[in-house]
């Protein structure tokens, strides 16, 4: 099972790249924003399946929690600073 969970955390690291793309070259800041964020929930389903390959899914949900808040945060700070210029 170990080698499944492996399996899809390198498949989401590779749709990782696909959201930089967005990233990079998105024609507006909302889909930069959106692809920012779908990269931070890609990011917290490796960190779950990391705790399943090493046994230690307590911690890595403890991790990924914090981490889900400060995406949540950053994503809301960001559209926040881009509507006060305007630029949304």
């Amino acid at each position: 099972m170990g080698n499944f969970y492996l399996g899809v955390s390198i498949f989401l690291c590779l749709l990782v790249l696909v959201c930089l793309y967005r990233v990079v070259f998105g024609p507006t800041i909302i889909d930069r924003l959106v692809s920012v964020g779908a990269i931070g929930t890609k990011t917290l389903i490796v960190l779950v399946l990391m705790g399943f390959i090493y046994n230690r899914i307590e911690m890595f949900i403890d991790i990924s929690m914090v981490y889900a808040i400060l995406n949540f945060i950053g994503t809301l700070a960001a559209a926040k600073y881009f509507e006060g210029r305007g630029e949304i």
